[in-house]
């Protein structure tokens, strides 16, 4: 087990301990989560809190039957909330197997010896947070990510399987299963070689990221044919989780469950802006890890930008459609604007609503920030290896009308794990930044709730 796990593991546990001792109470969604959960421990398995919008938890379900039936642990807040701990410390172990799969390199030989940066990507501050509240953000990653590592070895039942179970925590991850399917297999066509005396196999245009023009992408959609039979017999067990998915909103009339009141589903076009902002406030060490630093990379977004006349012009006309979309499906959600205990609710208001201009006055900001990441993910990958992520981020955000850090985890995680040139002084920086943050909103969180509001947390 290397040092810097144990490192990891020892302070989330103290940390874990602290956070009992002071939050004695359910906070926030807790108060549905946690009883819903003693129901089952009490073995009341048709007990449902109609304000839950996620199917039969199965870490509730199998936690209750483990911590009651199997070790006789009481199903108390710490002992719950340790649950999701656990998908906290596994996360560096499942996070390793992704990011040697990017690198392409051989992961260490005992699964219990994470690499120092898998490490690091565990600290970060949204999935910290949350991996001590009795919420679903973590194991729903873990099981995103696992369904990810699964397709990548060509384990691809077993995707399918994990894929299935991380739907149970939240709907939309049937996106991220259609994603894990998707870029195992334009990494098997990018390396594929055929056998010796045999033809070579049919090629799908797929250039290299930052060589690649627009036509390119044309090329790539008349090229797919050639493969699509090829690959097709693989998509089968993620075919059977779109079965299941399906017959599920059939019966339930929709995706969400429970509280659709509260959860009904509007364009919300700026969302998008919103991810690649915050993305780039969390993730700015790994930007300027590239070959260069900050002055290479802020000459290449200028350059991408505004290089020629040609672009200038494509940059102005890609900001006029984005202050459309800012001026049509902004969206002013209720608990955004009411609900005070959380870090969004002073963003919103201090930055968003600061001005009537203040929005339109960072769509060039989204714009830089978007080529900033095109560029640095984009380094060693192909032009759809680069653009998958994008293409499913879409389908998973758009629909959601609450500005909400929550939404962004995944997505973050799976974009961060596709940066693979990391320098070790980078990555120290990186460990700092999400130190900094994390030390800042526990303690908060902990020790400085205010009076009349409660404690501030993401």
């Amino acid at each position: 087990m290397s040092m810097y796990y144990l490192v990891f593991c020892g302070f989330c546990v103290t940390v874990l301990k602290e956070f009992n001792s002071v939050v004695v109470e359910p906070y926030m969604d807790e108060p549905f989560h946690i009883p819903q959960a003693q129901a089952y421990c009490r073995g009341d398995y048709t007990a449902w809190d109609p304000k839950i919008t996620t199917p039969l938890d199965c870490e509730q379900y199998l936690m209750s039957l483990l911590l009651k039936k199997i070790f006789l642990f009481k199903c108390n807040i710490p002992m719950l909330r340790l649950t999701v701990l656990l998908a906290l410390l596994a996360l560096p172990l499942i996070l390793t197997r992704l990011l040697c799969y990017h690198k392409r390199i051989r992961p260490p030989a005992s699964i219990l010896s994470p690499i120092p940066e898998a490490v690091i990507l565990s600290a970060f501050p949204i999935a910290w947070f949350f991996g001590f509240l009795y919420y679903t953000e973590m194991p729903s990653l873990v099981f995103v990510i696992w369904t990810v590592v699964a397709a990548s070895q060509d384990q691809h039942w077993l995707a399918a399987l994990l894929g299935l179970i991380s739907c149970t925590f939240r709907q939309t991850n049937v996106i991220w299963v259609l994603y894990a399917f998707t870029s195992s297999q334009l990494m098997y066509l990018r390396f594929r070689r055929s056998p010796p005396d045999h033809p070579p196999p049919a090629k799908l245009h797929d250039p290299p990221a930052l060589a690649a023009e627009p036509r390119d992408l044309l090329r790539s959609v008349q090229s797919a044919p050639r493969v699509l039979l090829e690959i097709l017999p693989t998509l089968v067990p993620y075919m059977l989780v779109l079965a299941v998915f399906g017959a599920f909103v059939v019966w339930n009339g929709g995706i969400v469950l429970g509280d659709k009141t509260n959860h009904v589903p509007s364009l919300h076009i700026p969302q998008v802006y919103y991810f690649v902002a915050f993305s780039t406030a969390f993730g700015w060490p790994v930007l300027v890890g590239g070959p260069g630093g900050i002055a290479t990379l802020a000459c290449d977004v200028r350059v991408r930008m505004f290089g020629s006349k040609l672009r200038t012009g494509v940059t102005a006309v890609i900001c006029g459609v984005m202050a459309v979309t800012v001026k049509l499906y902004t969206i002013h959600h209720p608990f955004l604007l009411s609900d005070n205990r959380h870090y969004t609710f002073y963003l919103w208001r201090r930055v968003y609503m600061f001005h009537f201009l203040a929005p339109y006055l960072l769509i060039p900001v989204y714009m830089a920030c978007i080529w900033a990441w095109f560029l640095r993910v984009g380094r060693e990958q192909t032009i759809l290896q680069t653009l998958v992520l994008p293409v499913f981020v879409l389908p998973t955000l758009l629909p959601t009308p609450l500005l909400e850090p929550r939404y962004f985890l995944i997505p973050y995680i799976l974009m961060r794990s596709q940066v693979v040139d990391m320098p070790n002084w980078a990555l120290v920086v990186e460990l700092g930044w999400y130190t900094a943050i994390n030390v800042i909103t526990m303690g908060v969180f902990l020790y400085l709730p205010r009076a009349g509001v409660g404690r501030f947390m993401w």
